[in-house]
């Protein structure tokens, strides 16, 4: 499993880089604004934190194929590292897909919300499918079961792009996701925090610490005891 975080602010992927075993950072226009920042200082910010080889995931906002491949262009060669394009599935997308491929630059394929869509943009050639979860589950579909068919038609034509399941409310959607074998993840800092956070383990620690510091002292640890 691939987690990555789904922001833009700098502070959140430094601390989630900090703690986590993060493998990238996706970004989309939505999240981009909000930053309310010049748009490449926010990504070399990101670019910076995260380093050359994680993957950082930019998406292009043309809606014709000829300017999707200038703006990936554009991008890859002033934001660099192990970058991915983010395109949408629509017809002029999955044909700027198949031209990024040639030209040896790295798409994730967004906006998914059906199997056959992910299908047809991996055989163009996108390395990452970004299926929408909770998206899918608003309009009366079930997120996961798609996650579930697109990793089961990947394997069944023996397909190398991964499924980066994306668009979450929960923490049990995630967990579900997991379970059928979605290869990544991408949540926001709340979910990603929330994904360790439970009562019992708090509860647990703070047993522990009581009762190792009610015979070697208070704020003793193991370093301290001879």
């Amino acid at each position: 499993m691939l987690y990555i975080i789904d922001t833009a602010n700098l502070e959140a992927i430094e601390k989630a880089y900090n703690f986590y075993p993060m493998a990238g950072v996706t970004t989309n226009p939505t999240i981009i604004s909000k930053e309310n920042k010049n748009f490449l200082v926010i990504l070399k910010g990101i670019r910076k934190i995260i380093g050359a080889e994680s993957m950082l995931h930019v998406q292009a906002v043309s809606l014709t194929a000829e300017k999707m491949v200038q703006e990936a262009e554009y991008l890859n060669s002033v934001i660099g590292g192990n970058l991915y394009v983010k395109i949408p599935v629509i017809p002029e997308g999955i044909k700027a897909i198949k031209i990024l491929k040639q030209k040896g630059i790295k798409t994730t394929a967004t906006a998914i919300f059906t199997a056959q869509q992910a299908l047809i943009a991996a055989v163009a050639g996108a390395s990452f499918v970004a299926p929408y979860v909770n998206r899918i589950d608003n309009i009366s579909g079930d997120g996961v079961s798609v996650v579930a068919q697109i990793v089961q038609l990947f394997d069944q034509y023996d397909i190398d792009a991964k499924v980066l399941a994306a668009s979450f409310k929960n923490v049990q959607q995630v967990h579900n996701v997991a379970l059928v074998g979605g290869h990544s993840v991408t949540v926001n800092p709340e979910i990603l925090d929330a994904m360790l956070a439970h009562p019992l383990t708090d509860w647990s620690v703070n047993q522990f610490v009581n009762d190792w510091e009610s015979v070697y002292g208070i704020g003793k640890t193991t370093i301290d005891v001879k």
